[in-house]
């Protein structure tokens, strides 16, 4: 799943002499902001208007510096529309969204990560299901694949927003120059690659598994882009959705390949550290050349510290996590996010409407390190070298893509005992078989 300080962020919706103007014009504050509004720029979002101030909250797993160019994306909306959106990233969202909701307090709107999460809340009647001016966008802007993940008993609860490509290595171009060393093509020139760059006295690979409550993460990441590899796409529909069950000896294969990198002392020191160092700090190394490799999605772009250039020749960059054999086509591992409301009035539709627009997409778009689904999205608009390395994976005819598995696992696997799991293999609680026997017995009957 895609889960990259933290912190709550609220925007105003004009600043004082605006709102002053609009309530002399006026006369009343259920019109103010209207000054704002009848500027050119604001035309585009005309439809989206309310007569009222009004106030619309968002909950999601997005933060840091991902968080700050959510926010910004959609500032000119509410200048121009007298909504304010207050906007919450979390770390604990996969807990806290269901103790907010079953205490009667969720959010107006949830940004999921996981399709199999939102299916649990859609299933208890928690969700509203998509207005008629959201399904319009939904129909126009994305393919029925993504349309699928979240529908529910043949009713739909959200709509996709970002998404990503998580079968991407980082790397520093400049280690590698220096040392000879090619980018690989093939998973045994990858290995041969790991045994060089662990011969030369550097740490082959790093990783961070730790993310609060969502701790284990990451480590279902490489299990399903290796399942992928290892099975391919027919076993990897069949196991997420449990078709073979979860401790099949296919997926135990998938398991011991991830386990000789992952779990390996050669490659990664001592495994154990894995579990206690964060998403956002396991790959920082490889900046520093102290680690050669590092399996992480495109938006890990947005854990490097400022003024670091993400480029080919740069300080960091990435490439496509190699396939077993390449004439099998190339397994890709993608997620992305859907916005749900738990809420209906008229103002989180038109939020939840604007969010699923081309507009939107671009304007987000332009604020670099994202990328979307969205058939409106102007592939002019994305600006970082990652972001165009991932639109490139995703329209190369040879990609054979799937969703992130755990995210379309029900949530009580998904995102609890596969996490769980993945922590206590790593951890060397549990060997392969345990885990996997564990996880499978969690399944729902």
């Amino acid at each position: 799943m895609a889960v990259p300080s933290w912190r709550r962020r609220a925007f105003a919706l004009a600043g004082v002499a605006a709102l002053a103007l609009a309530a002399a014009a006026c006369g009343s504050d259920s019109d103010s902001g209207s000054s704002s509004a009848d500027k050119p720029e604001c035309a585009p979002f005309a439809q989206y208007r309310v007569d009222k101030k009004a106030t619309v909250s968002i909950y999601a797993t997005i933060r840091d510096t991902e968080a700050d160019k959510l926010t910004q994306s959609w500032k000119q909306f509410e200048d121009c529309t007298n909504i304010k959106i207050e906007y919450e990233g979390s770390g604990e969202f996969e807990t806290q969204i269901k103790v907010r909701a079953d205490g009667g307090q969720p959010p107006d709107i949830a940004v999921f990560p996981q399709p199999g999460l939102l299916a649990s809340f859609a299933k208890a009647g928690q969700l509203k299901e998509l207005p008629a001016p959201v399904k319009t966008n939904l129909e126009k802007n994305w393919s029925k694949d993504w349309a699928k993940y979240a529908t529910v008993d043949g009713k739909i609860y959200g709509v996709p927003l970002g998404a990503n490509v998580k079968s991407l290595v980082w790397y520093s171009p400049q280690l590698f120059k220096d040392k000879g060393w090619k980018v690989p093509a093939t998973w045994d020139e990858m290995i041969k690659l790991s045994d060089d760059i662990a011969a030369s006295g550097i740490q082959a690979w790093c990783a961070g598994i730790e993310s609060g409550d969502a701790t284990g993460w990451p480590a279902t990441d490489w299990i399903e882009d290796i399942v992928l590899r290892d099975q391919g796409p027919d076993v990897y529909d069949q196991w997420v959705n449990h078709q073979i069950p979860f401790n099949d000896p296919k997926i135990f294969s998938a398991a011991e390949r991830t386990a000789s990198i992952l779990k390996n002392p050669k490659y990664v020191g001592n495994p154990k550290t894995i579990v206690t160092t964060s998403f956002q700090e396991g790959g920082l190394p490889v900046k520093e050349k102290k680690c050669g490799l590092h399996r992480q999605a495109n938006f890990y772009s947005n854990q490097w510290q400022k003024g670091t250039k993400v480029a080919e020749d740069g300080d960091v960059f990435a490439f496509y996590f190699p396939p077993l054999d390449p004439a099998k086509g190339k397994p890709v591992l993608v997620g992305g996010e859907f916005v749900s409301a738990f809420a209906d009035r008229p103002e989180v539709v038109k939020v939840q409407t604007y969010l699923a627009s081309g507009e939107w997409a671009n304007s987000k778009a332009k604020l670099g390190d994202w990328i979307s689904a969205n058939k409106s999205l102007d592939v002019s608009t994305v600006t970082g070298t990652i972001d165009k390395l991932s639109v490139t994976i995703l329209q190369d005819p040879a990609t054979v893509a799937r969703f992130d598995g755990s995210d379309l696992m029900p949530a009580q696997v998904g995102s609890k005992s596969f996490w769980t799991g993945m922590t206590d293999w790593i951890n060397g609680t549990k060997d392969t078989k345990a885990t996997l026997d564990y996880i499978e017995g969690t399944w729902p009957k």
